[in-house]
């Protein structure tokens, strides 16, 4: 399964990347109806209350993905700061006021602090120019890239993964940062998200190690440009986890974050059952698509070695 998550129409993404760490961020720049699920067991996360179907607020304007631990929520003010230098945020006084706009843009980390340097942290200005590069049309690429810059996945090295699919008239896609404390190929050498994907050679992967810690998280977006109301953007999100579970074996244990946003571009008129489970079919699939091409567009670094690099 190919595509990209900038597939979905009413979204622009891009990345900063450091030698050690880097941000993801994807902006609605006409906002989108927004949820998330948190499966993990060790969250680092921000704005994900306000994402619940039963409170108030149902668009946002950018999600930020990150690496540096909790520290790098902060790169989540430098999104908002540019957002609102670009007067896109929710009006307080109402649409048409002049009144102060609030960008909201919820966030999720991963941890990456044991993989070069630990004091390699995103910063404000760093989201800031991600979200910069994202509106001004920057292709968003995968690989060693933004948030996934010192992702580890499991033995492997990891990565930022992307894919889209069309569901009828609508198309369903993820952003995927893969830094799984679980194993991403099986005891044949094959990947899990992918069994038909080239093999790597299981006996040098049974040589690798992956990072002393199990703090690891696998966070990222499902979005598609279908109708969707708060509540079946939630079920999206949901959803999209089995992606998680069929690409990555254990999932979601107690030391991981996994975190899952929703993101629904068209308006929130809802669809019908059979749409949406449709849809929600489609956001697992690409989830695990899109962490397959984290971990296959991966290159060695941090002394970590990539998929393509122990192939048979």
């Amino acid at each position: 399964m190919a595509g990209r998550l900038c597939d979905v129409a009413g979204l622009q993404a891009a990345h900063y990347s450091d030698s050690d760490t880097g941000v993801t961020v994807i902006v609605a720049p006409e906002s989108a109806t927004g949820a998330v699920d948190v499966r993990g067991g060790g969250p680092g996360t921000r704005e994900t209350d306000l994402l619940a179907p039963h409170n108030t607020v149902e668009a946002v304007h950018a999600v930020c993905l990150s690496g540096g631990s909790a520290f790098g929520l902060a790169a989540a003010d430098g999104v908002m700061a540019y957002l609102e230098e670009r007067s896109l945020g929710f009006p307080v006084l109402g649409e048409d006021s002049e009144g102060p706009r609030v960008p909201i843009v919820p966030a999720a980390v991963i941890f990456d602090l044991l993989v070069g340097s630990a004091q390699a942290r995103p910063r404000p200005l760093d989201g800031w120019i991600a979200a910069h590069r994202a509106l001004s049309g920057t292709e968003l690429l995968s690989g060693t890239v933004g948030a996934g810059t010192a992702a580890a996945a499991g033995r492997l090295k990891g990565g930022f993964g992307q894919s889209s699919t069309q569901v009828g008239q609508y198309v369903v896609a993820a952003g995927m940062v893969a830094n799984p404390v679980g194993d991403v190929v099986d005891k044949h050498g094959r990947l899990y998200g992918d069994p038909d994907a080239p093999a790597v050679d299981c006996e040098v992967y049974a040589t690798l190690r992956g990072p002393a810690s199990k703090l690891n998280t696998t966070i990222g977006v499902v979005a598609t440009d279908a109708p969707l109301t708060k509540a079946q953007a939630t079920r999206l999100a949901l959803a999209g986890h089995d992606g998680i579970a069929r690409a990555v074996r254990p999932a979601h244990s107690p030391l991981d974050g996994d975190t899952l946003f929703a993101l629904a571009t068209g308006p929130r008129t809802g669809v019908d059952v059979e749409q949406l489970t449709q849809l929600s079919a489609a956001a697992a699939d690409v989830v695990a698509a899109a962490i397959v091409d984290a971990v296959t567009s991966a290159e060695s670094t941090h002394g970590m070695r990539a998929y393509r690099d122990i192939l048979r």
